[in-house]
């Protein structure tokens, strides 16, 4: 066993796409039977979309229902703002596509399974490390058969941000804070709604759209802590903004039955100070748990997958230990994009979400476009859309083979 990858997320799913392309052996174990998992991130942004691209793969993802979102605004009580525009961007992705992230997982993890080094398994549950010699040589996993272990030259914990296996390693994240957590519903899309996705601001309210066609996924955000001193006020708690921010969804909202409709994201901005041990590494969540302000997560996500395929490819193919100053290499690239992204993400969280969420926020101050400020013309549309140091597919494909998953 070459590399064994815990989590099949996007982090994991490309990273081990990636290994399994340029000939390495690659186990990815996902804890769950299937990626069908409600409310989640599901912004595919332009770097993300160039990745799947180099890859060719980007078609694919793009046949699917999506929808294309070129404008970036908010929704206030004064009227609408216009943030940035993605136009900017080159073509032909210059726009952010809201893809189900199970469609996303299916894509990344189908193509794999084309290479005989790769091998997926489902209701595969890590919970251990294995150690020799001062080194971590593999990882212990659980299914409905029983306790397992998996030997390999490199492990990587790409297992999200509650990593079992990072903590397994001794590696404790700075937390940084965030003002709100998120309560994430859905509601019947009808003839007449508005087509794009959107963010709704009110004096106390802030919540987020997503036209998923047949339906809307919505993101109603609370202050940090919040939820059980709002289910303990009922259900009307939830239904009474939600009617008053989106009047159209008035006549709908009676669909919320109770809380058991409501999933709930305790959001967590956080970072390791050391992604790596010998023979181990943490990307994705693991490494750095993000904000959904801008909704770049997965992209961070893929892109840590791309940086530590390039560095890796070569040497696990090789086989035997991987030299720590490789794992070390991947840190120091990715690092500086996710303080970055985390720094304006904070910086957000602070001018507009705690404002809102506590009631002072000014719907009127700001102003009505944004876009017509240079310097914020030319930034935005770069950290939203491509992110701080975009990663590009540098490892070959080494040999394509149907295997059996």
């Amino acid at each position: 066993m070459t590399c064994v990858i815990a989590g099949g997320g996007p982090a994991g799913a490309m990273l081990a796409l990636l290994l399994a392309r340029a000939g390495v052996e690659v186990t990815l174990l996902e804890k769950h039977a299937d990626f069908l998992r409600d409310f989640r991130g599901d912004t595919i942004h332009p770097s993300t979309l160039q990745v799947l691209d180099e890859l060719g793969l980007a078609d694919e993802l793009l046949k699917l229902p999506h929808q294309e979102v070129r404008e970036v605004g908010l929704v206030t009580d004064a009227g609408a703002v216009r943030l940035a525009s993605l136009r900017r961007l080159p073509r032909p992705y210059d726009y952010i596509a809201f893809v189900p992230q199970w469609d996303f997982l299916t894509i990344l993890t189908s193509a794999a399974r084309r290479y005989p080094g790769f091998r997926l398994l489902m209701r595969a549950e890590a919970y251990d490390l294995i150690r020799e010699g001062g080194a971590v040589r593999g990882l212990r996993y659980r299914d409905e058969s029983g306790e397992h272990e998996l030997r390999a030259d490199l492990t990587v914990a790409a297992d999200g941000r509650r990593s079992a296996l990072r903590g397994r390693a001794g590696l404790v994240p700075r937390e940084l804070g965030a003002p709100m957590d998120v309560l994430w519903f859905r509601l019947p899309w009808r003839d007449g709604d508005p087509e794009s996705t959107f963010l709704r601001v009110s004096r106390g309210h802030m919540m987020v759209g997503i036209n998923r066609v047949s339906y809307w996924q919505l993101a109603y955000l609370i202050p940090k802590g919040g939820h059980d001193r709002l289910t303990g006020q009922g259900i009307e708690a939830l239904r009474r903004p939600v009617a008053r921010l989106l009047p159209f969804l008035a006549d709908r909202v009676t669909e919320i039955e109770g809380y058991d409709d409501v999933s709930v994201l305790t959001v967590a901005v956080n970072r390791l100070r050391r992604w790596h041990r010998p023979g181990f590494l943490c990307i994705g969540d693991a490494a750095h748990a993000m904000s959904p302000v801008f909704g770049v997560g997965i992209n961070l996500a893929v892109q840590d997958a791309v940086a530590a395929a390039n560095v890796l490819a070569a040497p696990l193919r090789s086989g035997g230990p991987v030299p720590e100053s490789l794992l070390r290499r991947i840190q120091r690239r990715r690092m500086p994009p996710t303080v970055i992204t985390q720094t304006a993400q904070r910086v957000a969280q602070n001018l507009l979400i705690r404002r809102a969420l506590s009631g002072s926020f000014d719907p009127g101050s700001l102003p009505r476009d944004l876009t017509r400020v240079p310097v914020f013309n030319r930034m935005a549309p770069r950290l939203v859309g491509m992110g701080i140091r975009p990663e590009h597919v540098e490892t070959e494909e080494v040999h394509r083979g149907a295997t059996d998953g």
